[in-house]
């Protein structure tokens, strides 16, 4: 668990650099930015869910036709985005803060979601956030 929450922060001071992990012979494992040539090292492929990788698939958990729902958070830039192109272009929306709300996120739990936004529309699911992904649901 705790190698987990290093990939984690990891992550979060750099989404854009490449991540490094080794064991070294005590057989403790170590990520990094920077590969260490003392040790077999390799690449760690990390997926972010944003603007720029956008999932869709089914679900279970449908919306009625041409509802939207999006789970978020306050802070994330991707739930800012879609809130500002659903406001922009008149689309009416309910969102859903997993922080700030318990039903959300159990919600939110019970979808197997591990990233923010979630946007649903039917029984259409979005993961992340962008125009031309959402009009492929939407429209």
């Amino acid at each position: 668990m705790k190698h987990l929450i290093l990939v984690l922060c990891l992550i979060a001071g750099a989404a854009s650099a490449q991540i490094y992990t080794w064991t070294d012979e005590s057989g403790q494992v170590h990520f990094s930015d920077v590969p260490d040539l003392a040790y077999d090292t390799e690449a760690v492929t990390v997926e972010i869910n944003g603007y720029q990788n956008v999932t869709h698939s089914d679900t279970d958990a449908a919306t009625p036709p041409g509802r939207v729902v999006m789970y978020a958070t306050s802070w994330c830039p991707y739930c800012r985005k879609a809130r500002n192109y659903f406001r922009d272009n008149g689309i009416p929306f309910t969102e859903y803060d997993i922080e700030k709300n318990a039903r959300a996120r159990r919600e939110y739990d019970a979808l197997g979601a591990r990233g923010v936004p979630v946007i649903l529309v039917g029984k259409n699911r979005m993961n992340g956030f962008s125009a031309a992904g959402f009009e492929k649901l939407y429209r």
